[in-house]
């Protein structure tokens, strides 16, 4: 058991690779091994390339290695499914491997446990799952949206020491380091969208892109993080995005949800500017773009995993309707005093009304600290 801990913990780091490119495909690696000694391995790259257990197989035949006996180590269930690709558990079965060690089963309930019967029905044993959690942390987003048709929704906040994230005129360049910056880069990078307000879009003018400089990546994985950007989601209810943002210059697809005509002469006009760009009609509550709409809208449209980066008002709402997953706040040290901005408008009056969470983690980020969060649905 220690053994397949040891060559599972391999084959999670190597998925890793892939978490700027895979979706949106899970991120899985394979590791084959045989008498003790590692053989190949391969991680998932890009959609319709070779899932990881093939560009594991194709590392061994180039090597001139044959698999025959091994033991595949293999983060997900290997897919029983024709897609793009062959199945590959029928792939693992062609070359001979003798055992399958597997971190988790396919979230997806409609093939759940399927690649491993056909595994078994062809005499290969199969053992797991080993290291369950750690292959779960691979693919939260990926997860979410095969159990519950939605994505995962981070929220990222940058704030003062007493909790401040802009000025009371919303000058907020910079609160935090450029260390926690690029860590933000990052977390786009991982996304499959970004979100925002339109208020957030006329107050500060952002890109909402990948910037490559910005993202401090080894030069393999540089080129994987930057080839394609998430999409970015604005909701704009009423249909004022300013034709000269900047963000609509930048390459990538970007959705804007309105409750406005999305066939109306504003749209037509912005259409004209960003051939990349999409306005939907979304769905109304109190007044508002529905935003338990939009998580479900963003679901069917594959997204794993998304990055609210937002001002108070659109972030209060995102946690007060329970859409939060993760929060994700970087604090500077610093004190913008009691006039500037806070970072979530929420109207409570009581102790008892307080929303409570979870922390899972608090790090430094050159001077910052990284506070990562969930709401703690529990209490």
């Amino acid at each position: 058991m220690l053994d397949d801990e040891h060559w599972m913990a391999r084959a999670v780091a190597l998925a890793r690779n892939g978490r700027f490119s895979t979706m949106p495909n899970p991120r899985v690696a394979c590791v084959f091994v045989k008498d003790g000694q590692l053989l190949a391995e391969g991680w998932h790259r890009r959609p319709g390339q070779g899932h990881a257990e093939v560009e594991a197989i194709s590392a061994a035949e180039q090597a001139g290695l044959s698999l025959a006996g091994a033991t595949a180590y293999v983060t997900l269930e290997p897919c029983s499914h024709h897609g793009k690709t062959g199945p590959c558990c029928e792939a693992l079965a062609a070359v001979g491997v003798h055992r399958v060690v597997y971190g988790m089963e396919d979230p997806n309930p409609q093939v759940s446990a399927r690649g491993l019967e056909y595994l078994r029905a062809q005499g290969i044993a199969v053992d797991g799952p080993v290291l369950e959690d750690e292959c779960r942390a691979l693919n939260p987003g990926f997860i979410s949206r095969m159990l519950h048709g939605r994505p995962l929704v981070r929220l990222k906040l940058a704030m003062s020491l007493d909790a401040r994230t802009a000025m009371a005129n919303g000058e907020s360049k910079w609160i935090t380091s450029a260390a926690a910056r690029s860590d933000v880069q990052r977390l786009r990078a991982s996304s499959c969208a970004v979100i925002s307000g339109i208020e957030s879009i006329i107050q500060d003018n952002p890109a909402m892109n990948v910037r490559r400089d910005d993202l401090g990546l080894s030069s393999d994985l540089l080129d994987l993080a930057t080839e394609k950007q998430p999409m970015r989601v604005i909701l704009d209810s009423s249909l004022r995005m300013d034709p000269k943002a900047q963000l609509l210059s930048k390459p990538g697809k970007i959705l804007i949800c309105t409750l406005a005509d999305p066939d109306g002469d504003e749209a037509q006009g912005l259409r004209a500017i960003c051939p990349d760009l999409e306005i939907v009609q979304a769905k109304e509550w109190q007044g508002r773009i529905d935003l338990h709409w939009l998580v479900g809208e963003l679901g069917r449209r594959e997204c794993n995993e998304v990055l609210v980066e937002t001002g108070a008002s659109l972030a209060g709402s995102f946690l007060r309707r329970g859409l939060l997953d993760e929060l994700i706040i970087y604090m500077a040290p610093k004190l913008l005093g009691s006039n500037a901005r806070p970072i979530f408008e929420l109207p409570l009056d009581t102790m008892a009304a307080h929303l409570p969470l979870m922390i899972d983690s608090i790090e430094s980020i050159g001077q910052d600290w990284k506070i990562t969060a969930r709401p703690d649905i529990e209490s």
